[in-house]
């Protein structure tokens, strides 16, 4: 049998820019998947997970079927094509990430199982294997997702912010300052990206640097958005301005300065609002009143359409602002 536990990550600034050339900066979580890999000496794979009462038993080419257990069984298939296993595999997983919060329950679970399969033991280092994962969700699953959300889990350690320019994968290590409290509230509103509405977004990034004339949206400049279709205008907009706070937040982190950074939160959160139209009315409110009761800054994250919101928070009033902000939202859980 073989074993590897994955952490989850949480996003603090740089939203929908890590496939348009940003630089974001996921912090990894205490929250963990922990995935328990043992071969069967079949030619189907079994996976089951405690957060699911079904137990699926797949034939090992099947490609996927729109289930949980799409993330374990692509990065099973991936394992058995570069030769780390053969044949089918029983695997059982425990996770203490929240599905659907937007805290990349699904990466880990693919990283978990890439570890487990052997990447490791082949040599395979973090951040090759997260370039694995990324390849699993791409092609297996389908998603178009960027590399962030991979090295998160992969590279990041729990405690410290991952500093990550999307462009070719460097990175630094950034310890959270003293005083310092990134608390991860979910909002209790459910997300799913498979409706279509990452894959549009997405698209229309792409769209936008085409027609700015741009390897990345990143690179394009503000004064040039209005030339661009209304639609593509609020994308470009916000993806110019996310790059440039998410820059600006690596100074605020590197200088301590709790309230430039939590400013940065808020006009971050307020552009996925406005011009990415990522966020619902509920999760709006909860954010403005997470500020409104002593947040130095909050913000939506992960893709966003529900889910968690992180927010800053000075470590000695962190229980009594909870406290404030549960009272007004009953519904709301904190993650961490």
């Amino acid at each position: 049998m073989t074993c590897a536990t994955v952490p989850g990550r949480v996003n603090l600034i740089g939203e929908w820019i890590d496939f348009n050339g940003g630089t974001v900066l996921p912090m990894a979580l205490s929250q963990s998947v922990e995935l328990e890999m043992c071969a069967n000496g079949q030619t189907h794979d079994r996976v089951q997970s405690q957060q699911f009462s079904d137990i699926t038993d797949f034939g090992i080419d099947v490609p996927a079927a729109g289930h949980w257990s799409d993330y374990v069984r692509g990065g099973l298939q991936y394992g058995r094509r570069m030769g780390w296993i053969t044949g089918g595999q029983d695997v059982i997983l425990k996770s203490t990430i929240p599905v659907g919060a937007g805290l990349s329950s699904s990466a880990a679970t693919i990283v978990a199982t890439l570890r487990a399969a052997g990447a490791e033991l082949a040599g395979i280092d973090p951040a090759g294997i997260a370039r694995a994962a990324q390849d699993v969700e791409n092609i297996f699953m389908g998603v178009p997702c960027g590399i962030m959300d991979q090295m998160a889990v992969s590279v990041g350690r729990p405690g410290n912010v991952l500093a990550l320019d999307t462009r070719d994968c460097s990175y630094q290590i950034m310890p959270v300052p003293a005083g310092w409290t990134f608390a991860v509230i979910h909002s209790g509103i459910a997300r799913a990206l498979s409706d279509g509405r990452y894959r549009a977004r997405r698209q229309e990034c792409l769209e936008a640097a085409g027609s700015l004339g741009v390897p990345y949206l990143c690179d394009g400049k503000l004064e040039d958005t209005p030339s661009l279709p209304p639609v593509l205008a609020r994308r470009a907009r916000h993806v110019i301005s996310e790059g440039a706070r998410s820059l600006q937040a690596v100074t605020a982190l590197a200088a301590a300065s709790r309230p430039s950074f939590g400013m940065l939160m808020n006009a971050s959160h307020a552009s996925l609002r406005d011009d990415m139209d990522v966020s619902v009315p509920a999760l709006d409110a909860m954010v403005d009143d997470a500020v409104e009761l002593g947040a130095d800054g909050a913000r939506i994250t992960g893709a966003g359409f529900g889910g968690c919101f992180v927010c800053l928070v000075e470590t000695g009033q962190a229980s009594a602002w909870w406290s404030r902000l549960k009272a007004r939202h009953p519904g709301a859980v904190r993650v961490v």
